[in-house]
């Protein structure tokens, strides 16, 4: 027979299986993207960028150090902030488009890690995490491994 406890330990389980997923699920706790949650009920929710503008999902890290230990929320939204790298979602119909600026095509599609300036584009916060919204000419570089790439 269950006890109270695991009772309660089932039920919360239930809970969070039945909550429908934000962009806090989608990286896994060490730090890769989870693809099949991003493609989900989450990809529906993101605002669609428009014009030449870029819709970028800042890379977050590990969860954990490579020793076991948690990282406080701080930390994490610290490193969030301050990245370089991002996955690009989504890309505006201009986006690329100007021949004399980009006689080579594109920089980077939907699906790419990329590398842009810290500050770089707008900041918007949606429920489970950060976008940046910027510019098609203010990616620097298309990298295969986020996690290769420093975060200060």
């Amino acid at each position: 027979m269950p006890t109270a406890l695991e009772e309660k330990w089932k039920k919360e389980e239930e809970e969070k299986a039945a909550k429908e997923p934000t962009l806090d699920d989608v990286f896994r706790d060490d730090g890769s993207l989870d693809e099949e949650t991003l493609e989900g009920s989450v990809r529906e929710k993101l605002p669609r960028p428009t014009g030449w503008r870029i819709l970028i999902l800042p890379y977050r890290g590990a969860t954990k150090t490579k020793g076991g230990i948690a990282l406080a929320d701080q930390t994490m939204e610290k490193t969030q902030m301050s990245t370089v790298c991002g996955y690009v979602l989504a890309v505006g119909d201009l986006a690329y488009g100007d021949m004399d600026k980009f006689p080579n095509g594109a920089w980077c599609q939907p699906g790419d890690w990329v590398i842009f300036a810290r500050y770089a584009g707008s900041r918007l916060n949606i429920d489970g995490g950060e976008l940046r919204l910027m510019n098609d000419d203010e990616v620097l570089a298309r990298i295969e491994d986020p996690s290769t790439i420093l975060h200060m």
